[in-house]
């Protein structure tokens, strides 16, 4: 049993969370000399110049916990040379707007990586009417699409205030739940201090309690960091003997950002555009032009992650079987887009009366 309120792992926790946050200040200062701060324009609609820094936190907050506890996450040394290569690309992008090709490049080569070392997709559970499905060479490809899509998931969702912290630890929070079910309260612990390295992020992103003096972004460094962090350990968690979950759980702990992202690209695709072209028809944006506030976007947008990560741990607790597991995630996606369209078409949502209440 995880023994959170031990002395030990609770001084753990909290230094985690003052290394997050002074970590934090250093780097927006230091990023506002450099230059490295995000500029108003077409599509970005806030004020003044803002750091870009809550990447570079998040990363550095990694070694603070690999110190205190270097045998917590398995093959550190191997993510963490992938995490600093995304992290260093991530900055030079956030400085340069490199094109998408570079940074695909080093997607594809960090999964590489993943998978020279071993961890990659090899099955995807007993999907087929209780048959496993094992995917052989094919994983590689699969995992290769996996490393690609999380990533990019999490970088599309970082569009309002506090959606990418909320969400990246909602997702770092269930996994921590399931690792704790599944007996690894080392990966338990590791995810928990990931959530709380997320913290001092998202109240300085979102205000609080300094007001916008401090605010920072996090960028697309780390966007990609969580994004690529998400995927290695819902890769840890669902393949191999030490599995403490399967892998259709894994789609509703990252139900919001994935389906987001595949119903913009779809609708991308279908225009005859870049899957990966810029526009303002995510689930955030949708919600807006709707008349919900940013905070009360970033409140629906959380609800919606924790019920649907509620929804996976409970399928994979009660042994629901993988193949109605994944066709209900197939019919919460078609809701998912039903509900889009109808907030759509609506001036004034149910929902938006409701919260306004």
């Amino acid at each position: 049993m995880i023994t959170l309120n031990t002395g030990a792992n609770m001084q753990e926790i909290v230094l985690v969370f003052l290394g997050a946050l002074a970590l934090l200040f250093i780097s927006r200062k230091i990023a506002r000399k450099v230059g490295l701060v995000d500029k108003p324009d077409a599509r970005k609609h806030h004020n003044g110049h803002i750091p870009l820094v809550g990447g570079v936190s998040v990363y550095l907050s990694l070694w603070i916990i690999y110190v205190m506890q270097p045998t917590w996450l398995p093959d550190f040394s191997v993510y963490m040379v992938c995490a600093t290569m995304l992290i260093v690309v991530g900055v030079l992008d956030d400085k340069l707007d490199l094109p998408v090709l570079p940074r695909m490049a080093l997607q594809a080569l960090v999964a590489a990586i993943m998978m020279y070392n071993g961890l990659y997709l090899y099955s995807l559970g007993n999907i087929l009417f209780g048959y496993e499905l094992v995917l052989g060479v094919i994983g590689y490809a699969v995992t290769l699409l996996a490393v690609v899509g999380a990533i990019n998931a999490f970088n599309m969702v970082d569009g309002i205030d506090g959606l990418l912290g909320a969400l990246s630890s909602v997702t770092f929070g269930a996994l921590a739940v399931v690792f704790w079910m599944g007996g690894n309260e080392q990966m338990a612990l590791w995810c928990l201090c990931l959530m709380v390295a997320c913290l001092p992020y998202i109240l300085l992103n979102l205000g609080i309690p300094w007001g916008r003096k401090f605010k920072v972004f996090m960028g697309d460094a780390g966007s990609t960091l969580i994004g690529f962090t998400v995927i290695w350990l819902l890769i840890v968690a669902t393949q191999g003997e030490n599995a403490v979950m399967r892998p259709v759980t894994a789609l509703w702990l990252i139900a919001v950002p994935l389906m987001d992202m595949l119903r913009v690209m779809i609708a991308r695709i279908r225009r005859g555009d870049s899957p990966f072209k810029p526009d303002r028809e995510h689930l955030h944006h949708v919600l807006q032009r709707a008349g919900f506030s940013g905070r009360q976007t970033l409140i629906i947008m959380s609800i919606v992650a924790l019920l649907t990560s509620a929804a996976g741990i409970f399928l994979d607790a009660m042994r629901i079987p993988d193949f109605w597991g994944a066709t209900l995630y197939g019919v919460t996606f078609y809701v998912f887009i039903f509900s889009l369209r109808a907030i759509e078409k609506a001036k004034v949502p149910f929902l938006r009366f409701m919260m306004t209440k």
